[in-house]
């Protein structure tokens, strides 16, 4: 082993795995360890789903192997707490594969791709004569840190926690999957506005289940949260041992991206969408990005890392905290799900705000007076019948009278 290590990786996550990918890509002569708590593979809560933008930083990396076995899942269906519903195949397919299987599979891939793993808690810190020491016996060129909502090398930092008005809380479970042609649901809830439902099949037979909102909106324990799950997907029978709970840090709130030579990716850096709750596309950006600054600018990695980030996600980040904004108010939130309803084009840009590169359109904001208008429509059929949250009118628009 040697004496200092080119990148130290803290957390084997997709961040992680994706540091020490890109590392290794970079330059096969760095050496790269990677550092996590855990064995893999292991578990973690997450809705597991992976965008277009995730597929292709996997396929950046060399990595889109890890997708093997998961069929793409073309369907997806969005629907208001007051009956408004928007099905169809977005322009690119999603997927879903369980954390337990992607994360194993990238830290073989980083394995293979030559970097070193240990497994280890890291407690301790310390940046001296130009290299970081983790736990006063690992030394460091740069430390990236990806270790979670959680993050111990966040702590060490300095940097606080996000504020509960940034954060989310969620349960995840696993249950059989609905039977017919795979299809993502997220479904909208009037309790703890903004919150919904979730399940997204992996196409083998089993559907990631789960219910999230902002722990702001919340005030109960772990088991309300389960209540809330099977009272608003009561068809869905997960198993009792898969339900977990996480924290979702979002990206309206974010800590520096780092100090002296320890940089932060992922989770550890408040990279959550505000709007969807999808951090896997922005935990294997950030990872690739971190590992590529700290190999190619040594003197000063935080800086030329915020450089990249900035012109990667600045713009995203910046207009999913706007929108994340603007549906705490229900009616706006539905006149965007009721233009997508009108327009196949507009129902794609809905996706790409909750999975990928979120941006307001003047063709957005134009198409909300006429989407108001239909969300109006809407919740007079609901009156007549509202469409329960596990199903649904097969269809796009709005269910059926």
């Amino acid at each position: 082993m040697p004496s200092i290590w080119d990148l130290v990786v803290i957390g084997a996550g997709p961040a992680g795995a994706a540091a020490a990918l890109e590392a290794r890509r970079l330059r096969p002569d760095a050496s790269v360890l990677l550092v996590d708590k855990a064995a893999f593979p292991r578990d973690k809560a997450c809705g597991d789903g992976l965008g277009p933008h995730a597929v292709d930083e996997l396929a950046a990396m060399g990595a889109d192997g890890v997708l093997a076995g998961y069929p793409p899942i073309r369907g997806l269906r969005l629907r208001s707490p007051r009956g408004l519903e928007v099905a169809g195949d977005p322009a690119r397919p999603n997927y879903v594969v369980p954390r337990a299987v992607l994360d194993a599979r990238l830290v073989e891939a980083a394995l293979a791709a030559g970097a070193g793993y240990r497994r280890s808690r890291v407690r301790g810190l310390e940046q001296r004569d130009g290299l970081v020491v983790v736990d006063g016996e690992l030394a460091a060129r740069v430390v990236v840190g990806a270790d979670g909502a959680n993050s111990t090398v966040r702590r060490l930092l300095g940097a606080p926690p996000n504020p509960d008005r940034a954060m989310a809380i969620a349960v995840r479970g696993y249950a059989p999957a609905p039977a017919g042609r795979p299809e993502q649901l997220i479904a909208w809830v009037a309790e703890g506005w903004p919150a919904y439902v979730w399940s997204f099949p992996t196409g083998t037979g089993v559907a990631n289940v789960g219910y999230g909102l902002l722990r702001s909106r919340f005030h109960g324990d772990r088991a309300e949260l389960h209540r809330r799950l099977h009272a608003l997907l009561p068809q869905a029978k997960p198993d009792p041992a898969s339900l977990r709970a996480h924290h979702l840090p979002f990206s309206s709130f974010r800590p520096p991206g780092g100090l002296g030579r320890v940089l932060l990716a992922g989770d550890a850096a408040s990279l959550i969408n505000p709007l969807s709750g999808e951090g896997i596309y922005y935990a294997l950006a950030s990872g690739r990005l971190a590992a590529r600054a700290a190999l190619t600018a040594q003197r000063d990695p935080v800086a030329a890392y915020r450089r990249l980030l900035a012109g990667a996600l600045g713009r995203h980040l910046r207009h999913a905290a706007v929108l994340a904004r603007a549906i705490r108010s229900p009616a706006l939130a539905e006149a965007g799900l009721g233009a997508a309803a009108g327009s196949p084009a507009l129902f794609d840009t809905l996706v790409e705000l909750g999975l990928g590169q979120a941006r307001i359109t003047p063709r957005l904001v134009a198409s909300l007076p006429a989407g108001m208008l239909l969300a109006h429509r809407a919740r007079h059929r609901a009156r007549r019948g509202r469409p329960g949250f596990w199903g649904g009118s097969g269809g796009s628009g709005l269910p059926p009278e």
